[in-house]
C-alpha cells in the first residue's frame, strides 16, 4: 500500500494526539464536514464537532485502503474510538494543501 497522503497522515496524528489546534490547522477557512448526523460548515462548527469527537480518544488501528488522485483522498480504516474498534470510511477534498471538503462515516459491521 502506498504511503498515506501527508494531509491524511497529519490529520490522523493530530486526532490521536487529541490536539484540536493541530486538527484545525488541516482545514481551509471555508471547509465543510459532511456526516450522516449533519453538515458542519465553517471552522467554528467543525472545531465544535471535532472537539467532542476528541473526547472519545480516536486512534488509528489499521489503514485498510487508501487511494488518492489529484486533490482527493479516499480511505477506509479501523479506528479505536471510545475504547471500541470501528470501521470507518472517508474522503478528503483538498484545496491549497488543506481540507476543503470532508465526508466521514463509521460503518455498521
Amino acid at each position: 500500500m502506498p504511503d498515506m497522503h501527508a494531509v491524511l497522515e497529519r490529520q490522523l496524528a493530530a486526532l490521536a494526539a487529541g490536539d484540536i489546534e493541530a486538527v484545525m490547522e488541516n482545514y481551509a477557512p471555508d471547509a465543510a464536514l459532511v456526516r450522516f448526523d449533519g453538515v458542519f460548515a465553517g471552522t467554528e462548527r467543525i472545531r465544535a464537532t471535532l472537539s467532542a469527537y476528541l473526547t472519545l480518544k480516536p486512534q488509528l488501528v489499521e489503514l485498510l485502503h487508501h487511494a488518492e488522485h489529484m486533490d482527493t483522498v479516499f480511505y477506509r480504516a479501523v479506528m479505536n474510538v471510545g475504547g471500541q474498534q470501528k470501521d470507518s470510511m472517508g474522503m478528503l477534498v483538498l484545496r491549497d494543501g488543506k481540507i476543503w471538503r470532508q465526508a466521514a462515516v463509521f460503518l455498521d459491521v
